[in-house]
């Protein structure tokens, strides 16, 4: 071994640009955030090659003065911090010193600035490291060019420029998205792909993510110990891919284990695992609130009090998508002006360790006791009690006018309190036909009749579920491994609703039900629910996929295709949705219901053309 000693310091650099320089987009992302920390409000790229052969970073900041040029290309030289205290309140997007001087070691580079109140501009580059006089406006200009010359072999590890150029872009929309009061411009091979003049943030948003998301979107403004703003998509704009999710923590795109896990558990139940949500959300909290010198290329961030943070972007998110068909139905025929989602200055934490992240069942609002059912609701699961199959509900409004007096309340727009409106017809054994003051709604009825029992299923699992002897028992043929599962978990059958019991060496008898699932079919139901219980067999398990477990029991117990319903009865599912959380949505992320307006009906049939 040879013995020890000092590396050279182009070395360290060269070792420390390993971690600091990944790719071009690494390079275009440490230029684009000093250019933010100078106070630029105009920032122009200029990329060739995808950035390899030469990424050009051009904005009107403060400048850097004469003496300080050579400085700022050594390695751990910066205007940022100064102490570990600035450390531990870091508010600006660069603070280590460290980037400049690996880039400085593998790539030709050179910075011309001009200082506030200079006389004159100053050029230095990497190769004389010596200030000479230059032209310049004002601001600072960085020119990077021929990445990785010094180290050639990095060279093989990049991917074809259109791959380069594609996360340079991506970068530069995520800087972009952060700041929509700062002006900025891409070029790439001398065209101009994008040209983004400052505004407010839904401009910013519209431009970079599209009117399309926006228009599908909650608008986020949480204020309180810590402030959530931003746009969360609603799940029909669910997308196939991560491509359009951003979060900024105090202005810095980040990637956070906690902040995902946040989010996921507010989709858990609106969205198909194979689909993902768009959001732009921005949290600003105390800089002594979260670290951000975790990773070196200050995409990981940790929160002093994880669990508080945690609670706080779930509680908020959840509120923005959790409202009622009714609320929905509202906003859409307002043109989506969404209110703002305003929390209390602080947030109610559970106990527990930093990041330990909430379970499931914390959300769920404990009811013990029975459900109360209004005359609507009653009418409403007569369908799901037994009733006969009714005739096909397709006759015209006015042959009943006391049951449809909506057909005469919505063209004058008398009745605001049922936006869904009133049924006319049901299509198909499938779907509602309904009347309301903007034209026509279209329902999916066991779409909307899954989510009403989903949610109503959740709301009693805590408490004492409203069950139903059957009069004459559901027997069922069961494999041993099912006849074994029921007896080991017949308590937490029987705290949802369900009593079973041995019939025979393999059959199973159900002898009571939920008052909510008393006409699902039970033996379907019930060889789910013991494969479920199978598979997940600890009782914490079982606690926490008891979403999963509810799913499918609403799933079971909805109304299936083909079952004709009355007029009161369709009504009557209306309302219900109209009080209903996540109505608008089944339990699988679909919509269950859409609005034609009568301005939609007048162009397809082209009036006034």
């Amino acid at each position: 071994m040879p013995p020890i000693h000092r590396l050279p310091e182009l070395l360290i650099n060269q070792i420390a640009a390993g971690e600091v320089v990944e790719r071009p987009a690494s390079v275009l992302k440490e230029l684009l955030e000093n250019a933010l920390d100078a106070g630029a409000k105009v920032i122009d790229v200029q990329l060739d090659a995808g950035g390899v052969r030469r990424i050009l970073v051009s904005d009107d900041g403060r400048g850097i003065p004469r003496d300080e040029l050579a400085l700022a290309l050594e390695r751990h030289a910066t205007s940022k911090i100064s102490s570990l205290e600035d450390l531990e309140r870091v508010g600006t997007m660069g603070f280590r010193g460290e980037a400049l001087a690996a880039i400085a070691a593998i790539a030709r580079t050179s910075i011309t600035s001009r200082a506030e109140g200079a006389n004159r501009a100053w050029k230095v580059d990497s190769a004389l490291r010596e200030p000479t006089p230059a032209a310049l406006n004002r601001g600072t200009v960085v020119d990077v060019s021929d990445l990785y010359y010094s180290t050639p072999a990095r060279r093989k590890f990049l991917r074809t420029d259109a791959t380069e150029f594609a996360h340079c872009e991506e970068i530069f929309c995520r800087i972009a998205l952060a700041r929509p009061d700062v002006a900025m411009q891409l070029a790439h091979n001398k065209r101009v792909l994008h040209r983004l003049s400052m505004g407010e943030m839904r401009m910013r948003t519209a431009t970079l993510i599209g009117d399309d998301f926006l228009e599908q979107a909650h608008e986020i403004r949480a204020e309180g110990a810590i402030r959530l703003t931003g746009f969360v998509s609603l799940p029909t704009y669910a997308r196939n891919r991560r491509d359009a999710q951003y979060f900024f923590v105090n202005g810095r795109h980040v990637r956070d284990k906690l902040l995902s896990h946040a989010i996921s558990q507010v989709y858990a139940d609106i969205l198909h695992n194979s689909r993902y949500p768009a959001f732009v959300l921005f949290l600003e909290l105390d800089p002594a609130g979260v670290d951000v010198n975790v990773h070196p290329a200050k995409t990981e961030v940790r929160f002093r009090d994880s669990r508080g943070v945690h609670q706080f972007v779930f509680h908020t998110l959840s509120r923005a998508l959790s409202g009622t068909a009714a609320g929905q139905a509202e906003t859409r025929m307002a043109g989506r002006k969404i209110d703002p989602v305003t929390l209390p200055s602080s947030l109610p934490t559970s106990a527990g360790a930093a990041g330990q992240y909430p379970l499931p069942s914390e959300h769920l609002a404990a009811a013990p006791g029975r459900i109360a059912m209004d005359s609507a609701s009653q009418a409403y699961f007569s369908f799901a009690a037994g009733a006969q199959p009714h005739p096909p509900a397709a006759f015209p409004a006015e042959t009943n006018p006391a049951q449809n007096k909506f057909a005469i309340e919505s063209a004058t727009g008398a009745n605001e309190d049922n936006p869904l409106g009133y049924a006319l017809a049901q299509l198909h054994g499938a779907y509602i036909l309904a009347q309301n003051a903007k034209g026509l709604t279209l329902i999916d009825m066991h779409a909307a009749h899954e989510r009403i029992l989903y949610e109503k299923l959740k709301t009693v699992l805590d408490g004492a579920p409203s069950v139903q002897r059957l009069l004459v028992p559901v027997i069922f043929s069961a494999s041993p491994v099912e006849m074994a599962t029921a007896e080991s978990h017949a308590e937490i059958l029987h705290k949802m609703g369900f009593e079973t019991s041995a019939a025979g060496p393999r059959e199973l008898a159900v002898r009571t039900a939920p008052v909510l699932l008393a006409n699902a079919p039970l033996a379907e139901l019930l060889h789910e629910l013991l494969e479920e219980l199978r598979e997940y067999p600890a009782s914490e398990v079982i606690v926490q996929r008891r979403n999963d477990l509810l799913a499918t029991m609403a799933c079971h117990g909805a109304v299936r295709a083909n079952r004709q319903l009355t007029l009161p009865e369709m009504n009557a599912l209306l309302r219900e949705m109209e009080k209903t959380e996540r109505a608008a949505q089944c339990n699988h992320g679909r919509p269950t219901w859409k609005q034609f307006t009568l301005a939609d009906l007048d162009r397809l049939f082209l009036r006034g053309q």
